[in-house]
């Protein structure tokens, strides 16, 4: 008994060491706060993929009563820590993402063009922004053919935690 409430205890402050690092990269004024606009990038920098609802109910949870602009450390350590705890907001599998691909790509040509991978992440579910848009295209897209071949790049996208 006592040893798995040591491995939980180390877990957790494990966890709290890569919370806390990956505010302090974001707090410019070193004064415990961070743009809320950074968290997203905080969020996602620790291996979590909420959706922008998702994202904007863990700020509703962390905000001020009046809003300031900013997020206070001693409210984001321990919503993040039970996040991460809970492995909640998961990326998705590859082979769920390669599926994905696949039913865009109805012809089976093993990628899509540049136009179809646009008209799908900007009409479709949840929009991408014209700057998530532009940072997808540089990464996606091979420059010479103007094609996605979605094996390579979903293999690139998937990250091992």
């Amino acid at each position: 008994m006592a040893e798995e409430r040591e491995a939980a205890e180390a877990l957790v402050t494990d966890l709290q060491k890569k919370v806390t690092e990956s505010f302090e990269v974001f707090d410019h004024e070193n004064n415990k706060t961070v743009d809320v606009r950074e968290i997203g990038t905080i969020i996602r920098s620790l291996g979590c993929c909420p959706t922008e609802g998702e994202l904007h109910d863990m700020l509703a949870e962390v905000e001020e009563e009046e809003p300031t602009g900013f997020i206070r450390f001693e409210k984001f350590l321990p919503m993040m820590t039970k996040v991460l705890l809970e492995r909640r907001y998961r990326p998705i599998a590859e082979d769920v993402l390669q599926r994905a691909f696949e039913v865009l790509d109805e012809k089976k040509k093993g990628f899509l063009t540049k136009e179809e991978l646009i008209k799908y992440m900007t009409e479709e579910g949840e929009p991408f922004t014209q700057e998530e848009m532009e940072e997808m295209i540089s990464a996606a897209v091979d420059p010479d053919k103007n094609i996605v071949p979605y094996k390579d790049y979903v293999s690139m996208m998937v990250v091992d935690y």
